[in-house]
């Protein structure tokens, strides 16, 4: 081959290579009208054609963004991943968003996903409560000695005289964990529920302590779904205002956080394990405070000790079961609202920590890569931390 054809060959392919490049920039997110904003989620139309951004927009919203490619990753796998799940070969995602070394470089949504609209959360919602109760020990009114006290004693109102047998064993630690050791039958609670009146308050946990089995070492096995509702019970207790304005004034306006629906539980209190919804760019922001060992901005909102226990493995939960898992994904565990994996690229393996929300809300981090991956989607089967090993992490690795 000529030196001449050589030239035009390699000029041919950078201007493919430009052309792909060009045609994820500059590009306007898809928004939610004002009447899409009010209706239900499966009432919002699907998208025409997916959004791709690999230079995502400064909506000055406090983050800071780049371009994939330019600032970091390989472009050209992070680009086909996103042409394959605009094609719905890798389940409902409805946006992913990733942030390598403190920049946002990708954005795209897909089928429901708009980059105004607030997504459910489902469990993920966990996960910003395990933060709420970081900020109360960044601000002290708990400490980190707090977290080996049982969940009774921050209580007051409670009637201890009812409880069923071992109540005093359940810490807040347990709580955070899911190894509470309460166990109501669907049937019982069907029943106390018909009786909303005596769920007001902390009469919830009252009716809790004094309807499940007798708690025993036995029974204080990991259990998912117990323990958000006694972890917002006690914030309720020691912060000024109540949780709901706590939350509001502590977190959400540190973090600019303004477009979101945070709903009631029966108790009166926030919702502590789901029906929460929040945009995508704002759980980039929750997955950058964890990332940044709980700093915003340079301020310091969560103990960088609290987060280094919440975001480990304090347990391992097996992986017979493993959530959105694969053949490269294992040793899932559980910290305080957040799940631990590894995850295999070739012969080395990552630690991920990741909020997880039922039908694919996640907001994942591997602290090694500097890397973040937020997602939301509306498919229960998808194996979302498998797609991110297999497909998104070879694209950070030099």
């Amino acid at each position: 081959m000529t030196t001449h054809l050589k030239c035009l060959l390699a000029c041919a392919l950078f201007g493919a290579a430009f052309q792909v490049s060009a045609e994820y920039h500059n590009k306007v997110a898809p928004e939610a009208t004002a009447a899409e904003t009010s209706l239900s989620f499966r009432e919002i139309p699907l998208l025409d054609s997916a959004f791709i951004s690999t230079a995502p927009t400064d909506r000055y919203d406090g983050l800071v963004v780049g371009e994939l490619g330019a600032d970091g990753g390989k472009q050209d796998l992070i680009v086909k991943l996103a042409e394959e799940i605009a094609a719905g070969k890798h389940g409902k995602y409805d946006s992913l968003l990733i942030a390598h070394k403190g920049k946002l470089l990708f954005e795209s949504y897909y089928l429901r996903g708009r980059v105004n609209l607030a997504h459910f959360q489902a469990s993920a919602t966990k996960t910003y409560t395990s933060l709420a109760l970081g900020r109360a020990i960044q601000l002290g009114y708990l400490s980190m000695t707090d977290l080996d006290k049982p969940v009774m004693s921050f209580l007051p109102d409670l009637d201890p005289t009812k409880f069923v047998q071992g109540v005093e064993r359940i810490t807040l630690n347990n709580a955070l964990t899911m190894t509470t050791g309460i166990r109501i039958s669907r049937e019982k609670w069907q029943e106390l529920e018909k009786n909303p009146g005596q769920l007001k308050g902390q009469g919830y946990i009252q009716t809790m302590f004094e309807h499940s089995a007798p708690i025993t070492e036995v029974s204080q096995q990991f259990l998912y779904g117990t323990g958000p509702d006694l972890v917002m019970q006690v914030i309720e207790v020691v912060v000024p205002g109540g949780a709901e304005a706590f939350i509001k004034r502590e977190l959400l306006d540190k973090l600019g956080i303004s477009n979101y629906h945070w709903q009631t539980h029966p108790s009166g209190l926030p919702e502590a394990g789901w029906r929460v919804r929040m945009t995508s760019r704002d759980m980039a922001k929750w997955g950058s405070l964890a990332i940044n060992k709980g700093k915003w901005q340079g301020q310091q909102l969560i103990p960088q000790a609290y987060l280094a226990k919440a975001t480990s493995r304090i347990l391992l939960t097996g992986d017979e079961d493993f959530h959105y898992g694969g053949k490269d994904t294992s040793s899932q565990g559980y910290g305080y609202f957040w799940w631990g994996a590894d995850l295999k690229v070739g012969d080395k393996s990552y630690y991920a920590v990741s909020a997880q929300g039922g039908h694919g809300q996640f907001i994942t981090l591997i602290e090694a890569l500097d890397l973040m991956i937020v997602h939301t989607a509306h498919d229960n089967d998808a194996s979302y931390l498998q797609i991110t090993a297999e497909r998104i992490l070879p694209a950070f690795i030099d």
